[in-house]
This record gives structure tokens, C-alpha cells and sequence, in this order.
């Protein structure tokens, strides 16, 4: 049998985040464009020798980006929005990354969550202008690989039905044309990778594991015939990843060389669909048996068994042993680590590690034995140190558990009786305006908290410090006039690990970084054991703020979700269970946060929507306990308390029922690249509770007018009652900078102000 070791993409951000300062040096102009090209083609090649050093069999090329995937083929196909104006034979890298970040007067193009992960794409935008091939980088990467390196690479790219699947600007009747201009694009770049000596082809398709009706069967299938008439040479690797294949039956069957299955996420729907449909003797089976999706040591004696059963179950000659998708959802490498407990470091494994593994699993099913050194005893001891760590045995979480009944997850009062009270409590204007919660880290606040990790300052002189750079931005906020105020947040380095720190359960990284969407990295905290509140950890920096102002400052906490879903989280417990560990810490802190006299405090939950399984007929079971995680930690203040929530995605058509649930007295939605969609929306799906649509785009460095949120204020009137209206940007500003920060916050105030001048004409 042949098998090969191979990886379906690799983190392109570097271990050290080499990538993210090169991008950001080359906007700010500190290095011209000619130096940023060096320096990312560095980075490509230093990245696949370091693979190849680690055993990976088969390289990939085209995972590398300057800034996102499905970005570079919406310019490789010429596929720009007018709005730019583009008119070159080349897309320069001006207008590449005008579309990815605004420019001027010009909105950047939509972003939003690639699946289910914490990933975000641009959204490509089809507006039936002629796609012609602009520069073929999969054949520039390929050929890079080839001549500088000597290896014969595999350049994958996103296929293109879920290319089209995650553009937007077509309907049904225009969708037809978009692929037929489309597929002839992809057949050049194939036949241009064939002819360069490309030996296999991966064709990226994650939206095929999602629920297909018949039609969209039948036109992937004209697909794929196409493409192997047009480029009958091309060896194909149809990948999949994410789910299992839920048409396998037909799909299987497709004129392709290789199909790849996720037998991680998708194990148990892949193997029953291997045991009752087989598999096609002439494909090469690509076998997604590690994790590409969390941090966790593999037991390899138990992934090598798996392994051989699907070997056998599909009775192939030749396979890949794989990762079960890209790794760039997880750090570079566990060697960057120096400060961990040593039971949680031993049982982690990231990317290289991962691929290690591969080469471990590679290597014993083609030569029965192991490529490691005590590699399998090694894996099961490490796992078994860690299911056995006093961390996961908390007895206090347990009882708190046992506690919780039905009647927690509910308000004591309905929203219509308790928003009266609310009113008459804080006594706010119509059209309230306030921020998301974070104001912008300068380098100073970045140098401070440096400083004090390292110990070069002390405890005091840093909390000195967030307080006086909280009361600076309060004033701002008074000058401003904003109606209520945040202290900022400067104390905090992310929004997830900040609680993380303070709770119980969680460990914290060095250096496991994992980008996020374009040079916004993150490192993900780590849930190892129980998660437990056990002392205040927002309350004296917004207590210490209210003491500055008259007017109402919010206290800002992450939702149980969000910190789920952004963190990496332990596979002993269900998510459910480890998310209602987090309510009830978070409980406990709302309750601290309004005996300190905090009258509004916001919940935020991003991520909410990033949980859902991909099918849509899975979402009950999810959803169901996640919006209960919410209300679990929300519920028991009292009637006057405001509670507020955030959410960041564009997509909220099919997603009204679950924001309604979670009865947060008002909503702020990240929706100012795709507003009339949600428009749109409201209109057929009314909105009962407070709701504030974020009226400028805090992705874009551009400031938004007075007449640009106005006309967005007026859409948003159309639908919004009055009484339920708020006025806030779409995001939280912490990654802006102050200046583009005071000059946007003030016209949005003064277009609320003027907003309200109106109504006040029209009722008078």
C-alpha cells in the first residue's frame, strides 16, 4: 500500500507572528512594497522547508496568503467591486487590501466567519462584471517551490463551488452565469499548474459537508465534468473538511483522482457512508485522522487503529494520512512554551506537533513500527496525567452545579414590564448613543503592560496607570457627549483572556498564536480543568470609572459562548457542561458588578452564532443550551439592571429566534457592511427588544460622515421603534487609533443628536 503524510495547510502567521509585522510594517510605510514581497516569499519558503524538516511527505502550497484565501481568488478571477475602481491588468496590492481594509471614502468588503470557526473571511463580491485571470499565484507559489527549493508541491486551492457558495451579489437566476464565467478561470489556473509539473491538485471543498438539495448535487457534479474535459490531466484531491459528507453516495462518484474526508469532526456519518457505499478503487483516499481543529496530544495508538479500520473498510491502494483540516486554526508549536504546568504541556500538541504525529502514524502503518522512540507510550501516558489532574476535580463547581434549577434561566420579569423600570432608573434620551466597550490600545498601554508583565514595574504603578488612561478616556467620552460610557478596557489584552486570567480552569500561552482575520492574531486560553469565580474581576476599574462621571458606565464581561468558543477547550466534558461552569463564574461577577452600583452591564457574545453546527437541522440541540448558558448568567439580576449583549456577524436572516431568547434588554450587531441585509430582515422578523445596529465599520480606518450615519440611522428608523433605538459603532475600537476614533464617535453623536432634534420637531 502507498501512504504519504500530508498536511491540509499550514499557519502562515509564523511562530513568532513574523508575518503580522511584516503586513503591518508595509501599511504603515516603514517598508516599501518591493521589501514586503521579499519578506513574505521568505516566509513561504522558510515555511515549507521547516515542514518538510518535520517529515511531511507532501508539501502544500497556496495555503499562504497576504491577507485572506478567498480574497486572493475574488482578485486572481478579477472579481472587484466597482467601488474601486480597478482597471488594471494586475490587482496591485493598493487595491487588494482596499478591499480588505476600506480606503478613503471606500467601504472594505464584507467580512464574516469562514464555517464555524473563529476565522473570518472577505466575502467576494459578483456584480456580473467580466472575470478574466489576473496573475496565477497558486502557479507563481508552485513554481517558487520548484526551482528555489526543489520540491514538487501540492498547490490547493478553494474550489469553486464553495467559492461561489460564500460569494455574494447573484441570485438564482444570475447564478448560472457567475459559474459560467467562473469555471473557465479555474481551468486555466489548473492547466497552467499541470503544465508547470503540479502532480496533484487539492480543490478545497468544505461547503460540500453541508446540506445539499438535489439541484446543488447536480451542479457540482456539471462541475467537476467540466473540469476534467476541460483539463482532463489535472489529478484532482477533492477535499472536504469540517462535517461529514452527507451525499457521499452521488458525490464519491465525481471525475476527480483523490477525495478527502474529515474523520475528526465527520467520523461517524464518513464511516457508515464507507461501510454501505464503499469506495472507488481508482481514487486516492485522503484520511483526516488529526485534530486540524484543537490543541490535544493524540493517542496514537488509538488514531493508528482507526486509521487501519478505514484503510481496510475502503480497501484503497493508496491514501494520504492527513490533518482533518488546515492547521492554521491552532499555533505553530508547542516548543515556544516555557511557562505551562508540565501534565497540561506534555498532552498539547499544535501544528508541528501535529505533523509529527502524521509522520508517526505514516510511518508504523507502512513499516509496523514507530518512527518515535517510545512514541505511543509517551502519548497515552501524557493523556492519562492530564484526565487525572487535580484541576478537573473541583468539588465547589460540582455543587454549584447540582444547584442550578429550571427557574435560573429565566428573567423574573418580562421585558415589557421590566423596560418601564429601566427607563425611569437610568433616565436616558432617545437614541442613546454609547461604544462596544474598548477604546483604543496605543502603544503606550502595549509598552505599560509589557513593562508590568515582565516585572518591571510594579502592581500599583500599572493599575495606576489603566486608571488614569480610563479617566483620560472618560473625559474624552464627555467631551464627546455620548450618553453611556465604558472605561475602556485598557487593562485588558483580549477579550477572552483577560477572564480567563481570573478564572479558575484556565491556562494561558506565550506564544500559541492563532490569527483571527487579517493581521488580528489571538491567543486562545486553554480549558484544562473546572472553571470557578473566585474573586471580582472587572469591578474596580468600572467602579473606578463611575466615580469620574454622573453619567452611566457599563460594565463590560465576555458571555459564557464566546469564551467557549474562543478558547480551546478540554475534550473530557461535553461543551454544554463546560459552558455552564463559565455562566456560573460569570454569574457570580454580575452580581458583584451590581452591588458595586453598576446599573448597566453588558454581556457580550460574538461568538454565539460561531458555535452552530453547520447543518441547520442540528442547530436546536446547540442553540438550546447555549442561549441557557446566557440566561444562566444573566438572569438573577434585578429588574432595573440593564443587560446588554454584542454580537460580530452580517448573517442574522435565519438567526432573529435565538438573538430573541437570549432576552437581553438591548442588542449592539456588527452590521455596517451589510446593513440593508439586516434591514431587510427586521422588517419580515421584528424585533421586540432594545437593538442597536452599528451604524460605521471599526474594521476600516476611514471615518464615516455625519450624512453617512445619518442615512444608515434613518434606514434603521424604518423598523426600529423609537423607544428601542440605539445608537453605537458595529464593534469594539480597541485595534483603531485615537485620533480616527474621537473624529468617528463624534459624528456619530452628532448625527444621533441631529436624529433626535427631528423627532423631537416632528412630535412638537
Amino acid at each position: 500500500m502507498n501512504l504519504a503524510s500530508t498536511a491540509i495547510g499550514y499557519p502562515y502567521i509564523g511562530g513568532n507572528r513574523e508575518w503580522k509585522r511584516s503586513v503591518e510594517a508595509f501599511w504603515k510605510g516603514t517598508t516599501s512594497e518591493e521589501e514586503f514581497i521579499f519578506d513574505m516569499k521568505t516566509l513561504r519558503l522558510n515555511q515549507l522547508k521547516h515542514q518538510q524538516s518535520l517529515g511531511l511527505e507532501i508539501i502544500t502550497v497556496g495555503d499562504f496568503t497576504i491577507y485572506d484565501r478567498m480574497l486572493d481568488l475574488a482578485t486572481m478571477f478579477g472579481m472587484i467591486p466597482a467601488r474601486y475602481k480597478w482597471s488594471d491588468k494586475k490587482v496591485n496590492l493598493t487595491t487588494y487590501y482596499a478591499m480588505a481594509r476600506g480606503a478613503g471614502n471606500v467601504v472594505a468588503s464584507e467580512m464574516t466567519k469562514w464555517f464555524n470557526t473563529n476565522y473570518h473571511y472577505i466575502v467576494p463580491e459578483y456584480e456580473g462584471q467580466q472575470l478574466k485571470l489576473t496573475q496565477n499565484y497558486l502557479l507563481d507559489y508552485f513554481l517558487e517551490a520548484k526551482f528555489e527549493l526543489g520540491i514538487i508541491t501540492k498547490p490547493t486551492i478553494i474550489g469553486p463551488y464553495t467559492f461561489v457558495h460564500l460569494s455574494k451579489g447573484y441570485d438564482s437566476k444570475s447564478k448560472a452565469s457567475f459559474i459560467l464565467k467562473l469555471l473557465p478561470l479555474y481551468a486555466q489556473v489548473l492547466q497552467q499548474l499541470v503544465d508547470a509539473g503540479a502532480q496533484w491538485i487539492p480543490m478545497e471543498e468544505p461547503a460540500l459537508v453541508l446540506s445539499l438539495a438535489p439541484e446543488e448535487i447536480k451542479l457540482v457534479q456539471q462541475i467537476y465534468k467540466q473540469l476534467a474535459e476541460e483539463v482532463p490531466a489535472a489529478k484532482l484531491m477533492l477535499q472536504t473538511y469540517f462535517e461529514g459528507l452527507p451525499a457521499y453516495e452521488e458525490l464519491i462518484q465525481l471525475p476527480v483522482a483523490g477525495f478527502g474526508l474529515d474523520f475528526i469532526h465527520g467520523a461517524d456519518e464518513n464511516m457508515a457512508s464507507l461501510r454501505k457505499y464503499g469506495f472507488p478503487q481508482d481514487k486516492v483516499l485522503g484520511i483526516g485522522i488529526i485534530n486540524g481543529r484543537d490543541i490535544w496530544r493524540a493517542n496514537l495508538a488509538e488514531k493508528t487503529m482507526m486509521t487501519k479500520a478505514i484503510l481496510s473498510l475502503s480497501g484503497v491502494n493508496e491514501a494520504w494520512i492527513q490533518s482533518s483540516c488546515s492547521l492554521q486554526h491552532v499555533p505553530v508549536t508547542t516548543k515556544s512554551e516555557k511557562k505551562l504546568d508540565g501534565k497540561l504541556l506534555n498532552a498539547l500538541s499544535f501544528a508541528d506537533e501535529k505533523i509529527v504525529e502524521l509522520s508517526h502514524i505514516t510511518s508504523f502503518i507502512s513499516d509496523e513500527k514507530w518512527s518515535g522512540r517510545n512514541s505511543v507510550s509517551q502519548s497515552m501516558t501524557a493523556i492519562q496525567a492530564l484526565e487525572e489532574h487535580e484541576a478537573r476535580k473541583n468539588p465547589r463547581v460540582k455543587e454549584l452545579l447540582s444547584q442550578v434549577r429550571q427557574e435560573h434561566f429565566t428573567r423574573p420579569m418580562p421585558f415589557n414590564e421590566r423596560q418601564p423600570l429601566q427607563q425611569a432608573a437610568l433616565q436616558l434620551p432617545d437614541f442613546p448613543t454609547t461604544t462596544i466597550g474598548s477604546f483604543p490600545q496605543s502603544d503606550l498601554v502595549k509598552r505599560t503592560r509589557s513593562a508590568w508583565r515582565k516585572k518591571e514595574i510594579s502592581d500599583t504603578e500599572y493599575a495606576e496607570f489603566v486608571k488614569n488612561e480610563s479617566a483620560r478616556w472618560i473625559q474624552i467620552q464627555e467631551d464627546i457627549d455620548l450618553d453611556v460610557f465604558v472605561h475602556g478596557e485598557f487593562e485588558r489584552t483580549d477579550m477572552v483572556e483577560y477572564f480567563g486570567e481570573k478564572l479558575s480552569g484556565f491556562a494561558f500561552t506565550e506564544k500559541a498564536w492563532v490569527v483571527s482575520y487579517g493581521s488580528r492574531c489571538v491567543k486562545p486560553p486553554i480549558i484544562y480543568g473546572d472553571v470557578e469565580w473566585t474573586s471580582p474581576m472587572t469591578v474596580k476599574e468600572t467602579a473606578e470609572a463611575q466615580l469620574l462621571t454622573s453619567k452611566h458606565v457599563k460594565g463590560m464581561l465576555t458571555g459564557p459562548i464566546t469564551i467557549l468558543n474562543w478558547s480551546f477547550v478540554r475534550d473530557d466534558l461535553s461543551r454544554e457542561m463546560v459552558a455552564n461552569q463559565i455562566a456560573l463564574a460569570l454569574k457570580e461577577e454580575i452580581q458583584a458588578l451590581e452591588n458595586a452600583g453598576i446599573a448597566i452591564i453588558q454581556v457580550d457574545e460574538p461568538a454565539l452564532r460561531e458555535g452552530l453546527p453547520l447543518r441547520k437541522e442540528d442547530w436546536n440541540d446547540y442553540l438550546s443550551w447555549a442561549v441557557n448558558a446566557f440566561k444562566l448568567a444573566t438572569s438573577s439580576v434585578r429588574n432595573e439592571t440593564q443587560i446588554h449583549t454584542h454580537m460580530c456577524y452580517c448573517e442574522f436572516n435565519n438567526f432573529i429566534e435565538p438573538i430573541r431568547a437570549l432576552d437581553a434588554d438591548v442588542i449592539s450587531i456588527e452590521t455596517s457592511r451589510s446593513h440593508g441585509e439586516l434591514i431587510q430582515s427586521l422588517k419580515h422578523n421584528p424585533y421586540e427588544l432594545g437593538i442597536g445596529l452599528g451604524v460605521y465599520d471599526i474594521h476600516s480606518p476611514r471615518v464615516p460622515s455625519v450624512e453617512e450615519i445619518d442615512t444608515i440611522l434613518k434606514e434603521s428608523l424604518e423598523i426600529i421603534p423609537k423607544e428601542q433605538f440605539w445608537v453605537n459603532p458595529d464593534c469594539g475600537l480597541k485595534t483603531r487609533h485615537e485620533d480616527e476614533t474621537i473624529a468617528s464617535l463624534k459624528n456619530m453623536v452628532t448625527a444621533a443628536r441631529k436624529l433626535r432634534q427631528q423627532y423631537q420637531q416632528m412630535v412638537f
